[in-house]
């Protein structure tokens, strides 16, 4: 499963993402992952969530993201949900386009590992391509 919380800057998608990966870890068998580009939210997680930090890995583009992210999963088969806080932000090419692509790799990747994905990016809902607008929550 893929979700993502959208919205304008502001609006309070971190604290929403922040808060689905605290309330996930209650009843979570597996591990949580958070990745953000920056360590300015890893003291408001819960300690059982993995927290990782992006902005020391050149990631510029969804395929340099999908094979971090695939980096994350060959580690640890035992990941439930990895949260993407600002994909803007992580990854530098957020173009519609680009989007699609990462969101059919990611769910490739939801299937085959079973695991799930959970992404904020700052955006106007209308402005965005019909395939991602379907798994806004």
């Amino acid at each position: 499963m893929i979700r993502f919380l959208v919205g304008e800057k502001g609006e309070g998608k971190t604290k929403r993402l922040i808060e689905l990966a605290n309330e996930r870890v209650k009843t979570a068998d597996g591990n949580l992952v958070f990745i953000e580009r920056d360590s300015s939210h890893m003291y408001d997680l819960h300690h059982g969530v993995r927290y990782v930090e992006t902005a020391s890995f050149p990631l510029s583009n969804y395929r340099e993201f999908i094979g971090f992210i695939c980096g994350i999963l060959s580690q640890n088969n035992d990941i439930e949900e990895i949260f993407v806080c600002a994909y803007a932000k992580v990854v530098r090419d957020s173009s519609n386009e680009s989007l699609v692509k990462m969101v059919n790799k990611l769910d490739e990747l939801s299937r085959m590992n079973e695991v799930d994905f959970s992404i904020s990016i700052t955006a106007n809902l209308e402005d965005l391509p019909e395939e991602i607008r379907a798994l806004v929550e």
